[in-house]
């Protein structure tokens, strides 16, 4: 395989380009018609933040509310880099194909995996859902797994026969590892004004596995692929700031404490601070892009050269596969760059009398706390654009407790099993306008945002509490402030 792929026609990756090219020039052409600065027109009441819409600062901000909302490069991307943004953009978003292929710039899948793509659990860019029945192949939700004790590093200890990851399909000769079934059952509350609810509470049933028993004591965790817009700009914030933010015992005594989660560097070969994933438990872009290829695809980086075949699965061991790595460190780093340079979409209806109340309510009932409204960035190791940014993704990029009702009850180094890192708001919004749903939490229980809110528990309880007992208008101001972002 190695000698097929040395001698891979180059006319094929120069068409690949050529499509990239055509597909990324027809983007950044509708994406630069919309980068245009809104007039402010402030209400009665509030007064609208200077540069408020621009979630990624000035150089970083997109305006566009469609389906593609999320796909658009920073208007500040260079020539260089924008062309290899459309390059990244292609190895993301098209299929890797079986071993041996003559597409050989794109063989290796498998052999047992969760997805054919990275678009395959982030659909334009945008987040994943959970199967809505029994046997759909899912978009973007999959089941970690592990059993009691810590890795060589400290990270949660792979089940001995089937890894990290539940893989529910697999290349053809090869068994997939199992199937999952996810039960609902409705859980009905009452606002104090007597206004009711529901909400739905997951049941994770795993069956058909093929490489025998799961670990003693085993654990799952339920996931969701994330939005990719912001990542770069997340990635550039200071470790400094991250660290004032913590609040381990609660100094404050507000509550809330918030904790860093550190974790294994590969690169470095040392802990780290996390920030990336649902746990804070990846410390860098390039280390969360190459887990989720071998974990999520099969695909071997230098990175992460073993193929992702436990110990009982002597057929996926003995599978042909697509060079050692199966992607290239120059392809990986343009995959990199591409999810490093995914703009974020400005506020919309930022001036709006019910959303400047409800942006009121968020700071007053204590959703800031964890969800800081503003940060300016530092210096980022490679892109000029993403450093110095005041930018808007309502994130602390801490752990914190969330209560038993959240609990997955699986430690990930650091974090709890009841913990989870705070997620990044910045265009939450318009996920129903780019992967047509609004489920949301880590594993897409609830169904709307005001589920998510009364799902919250453990440090966010009070606040919670507080969202309850807000009047119906209030809480409406809220989740519109919400949907702005």
């Amino acid at each position: 395989m190695k000698h097929l792929r040395n001698i891979a026609p180059r006319q094929i990756r120069n068409s690949q380009l050529a499509i990239a090219l055509l597909v990324g020039m027809g983007l950044a052409m509708s994406s630069c018609k919309k980068e245009e600065d809104p007039p402010v027109e402030e209400e009665p009441g509030f007064k609208v933040e200077q540069d408020e819409q621009y979630s990624g600062g000035r150089l970083n901000t997109v305006f566009d509310v469609s389906e593609n909302a999320f796909a658009f490069k920073p208007p500040a991307l260079g020539s260089r880099d924008e062309l290899l943004f459309f390059v990244g953009n292609s190895f993301f978003n098209q299929n890797w194909v079986s071993s041996p292929s003559s597409t050989t710039a794109r063989d290796g899948l498998g052999p047992t995996f969760n997805a054919r793509t990275c678009s395959g659990c982030h659909f334009k860019d945008g987040r994943g859902a959970p199967p809505s029945f029994t046997g759909e192949i899912s978009t973007g939700f999959l089941l970690r797994l592990s059993v009691p004790g810590t890795d060589a590093h400290g990270g949660p200890l792979a089940d001995p026969n089937y890894g990290g990851q539940l893989q529910d399909q697999s290349l053809p000769g090869v068994p997939k590892e199992g199937d999952f079934e996810i039960i609902y059952s409705e859980v009905p509350g009452t606002f104090p004004d007597g206004e009711t609810y529901s909400l739905r509470k997951p049941t994770y049933v795993i069956s058909g596995l093929n490489y025998g028993s799961l670990g003693a004591g085993y654990q799952v965790s339920p996931r969701i692929g994330q939005q990719m817009i912001g990542l770069g700009l997340l990635e550039a914030i200071d470790e400094a700031t991250l660290i004032e933010w913590a609040d381990e015992s609660d100094s404050d005594g507000d509550g809330v404490s918030g904790r860093i989660n550190y974790v294994w560097d590969e690169t470095k070969k040392q802990i780290s601070v996390g920030r990336f994933g649902w746990k804070s438990n990846q410390p860098n872009l390039k280390q969360q892009t190459a887990g989720a290829f071998n974990g999520d695809m099969g695909i071997t980086t230098s990175l992460f050269p073993d193929q992702n075949c436990p110990s009982p699965q002597k057929d996926c061991q003995q599978a042909p596969h697509g060079g050692e790595p199966e992607i290239t460190d120059d392809d990986l780093d343009k995959v990199v760059l591409y999810v490093s340079n995914l703009a974020v979409p400005a506020r919309r209806d930022y001036a709006k009398e019910q959303v400047l109340q409800g942006r009121e309510i968020f700071k007053n009932i204590g959703c800031a706390s964890c969800h800081k409204p503003k940060v300016t960035t530092g210096t980022h190791p490679v892109f000029d654009h993403l450093s110095n940014q005041t930018i808007r993704p309502y994130t602390d990029l801490l752990l914190h407790d969330m209560g038993p009702e959240l609990a997955d009850n699986r430690p990930d180094y650091g974090a709890s099993g009841s913990e989870w890192r705070t997620q990044p708001l910045w265009g939450i919004g318009l996920i129903e306008s780019v992967n047509h749903h609004t489920l949301f939490l880590h594993d897409g229980r609830a169904r709307n945002v005001q589920e998510a809110i009364l799902w919250h528990g453990g440090e966010a309880e009070a606040i919670r509490e507080k969202f309850k007992n807000l009047s119906a208008a209030q809480r409406q101001a809220l989740i519109a402030f919400v949907n702005s972002l």
